[in-house]
């Protein structure tokens, strides 16, 4: 296991790239470098950064080449990703894995950007962070305070955290690396080599998805012989607009008993308002109806 966890150091300089979606509202990036700045940051802007390819932030290539200086580039102390929305499957199989690994920084996203944390920590050992981004979190006429508060508490942490669920749908012990995300984008990995050979704590949510494909993405999942052996709990956050809640937690009690591990839910793991940022790769445990890292 890697215990090295990059921090955001004081004074920091953060690059601001966009490995996926394009940039729609670039007033919300300008008021995330202002945010940062004053808080005594400086903040560099991708070379790419408000590129437009369709729905993406520019071609393969260019959001590439903003990944790739973002972690080369030695004035650079961190990287935060300005959104998610989709494109970085399509960056996986060019991406200098070994680049990344020489040159290990805080990195922090979530939504589409699961794809780059999960692939970092498999083929990189890197650990990065699932929190706020600049243009949805950062960039806000008005700030979450939870959010805010939650991410320099876990960043800048010296003892555990702890998270109680609200919706334990079965209790126990468990102990492993935290892994997963976004569950789309997790299931969109599948056909590659993406899962950690160490147990790990899967952590989920999504936006948009009903109930029904959010069955079919945890079965496609649960389907893989590894991934059933190594996960030895789950954790879910958020599963905006599924549509029929009482489906949903149907689905998670009777993934809960066929696999007779902890399964808790109602953590704040979101794409809405208020989040929690996790420390992506990070030893975690489970005890009874908490979550401890």
């Amino acid at each position: 296991m890697n215990n090295f966890i990059p921090k955001l150091k004081q004074n920091a300089t953060i690059a601001i790239i966009a490995p996926a979606g394009c940039i729609t509202e670039k007033e919300n990036i300008e008021r995330a470098k202002s945010y940062f700045e004053k808080l005594g940051c400086k903040i560099v802007y991708g070379k790419h950064l408000f590129n437009k390819n369709k729905y993406m932030a520019g071609l393969d290539e260019e959001r590439l080449a903003d990944l790739h200086w973002a972690f080369l580039d030695k004035s650079i102390d961190a990287i935060i990703c300005a959104r998610g929305g989709y494109g970085c499957l399509r960056l996986i199989d060019k991406i200098d894995y070994e680049l990344i690994k020489s040159n290990p920084k805080f990195f922090c996203g979530y939504s589409d950007i699961t794809i780059l944390s999960a692939m970092f920590l498999k083929r990189a050992g890197l650990i990065t962070y699932s929190g706020p981004m600049a243009k949805g979190d950062f960039g806000k006429e008005i700030l979450s305070e939870y959010t805010i508060e939650n991410f320099f508490r876990t960043i800048n942490k010296l003892d555990k955290l702890e998270y109680v669920a609200n919706k334990p749908y079965f209790k126990g012990n468990a102990e492993g690396i935290l892994f997963g995300g976004n569950l789309a984008s997790i299931a969109s990995l599948c056909g590659t080599d993406f899962l950690p050979d160490e147990e790990f704590i899967f952590f989920a949510e999504d936006v948009n998805e009903s109930v029904y494909k959010i069955d079919k993405m945890f079965t496609q999942l649960l389907n893989i012989d590894k991934f059933r052996k190594n996960v030895t709990g789950i954790i879910l956050g958020d599963f905006i607009d599924s549509g029929y809640p009482k489906q949903l937690d149907e689905l998670f009690t009777e993934i809960a008993n066929k696999l007779s591990i902890p399964v808790l839910g109602g953590f704040n793991i979101s794409h809405g308002t208020d989040k929690i940022t996790i420390p992506y790769g990070a030893a975690a445990k489970i005890i009874e109806d908490k979550l401890i890292y």
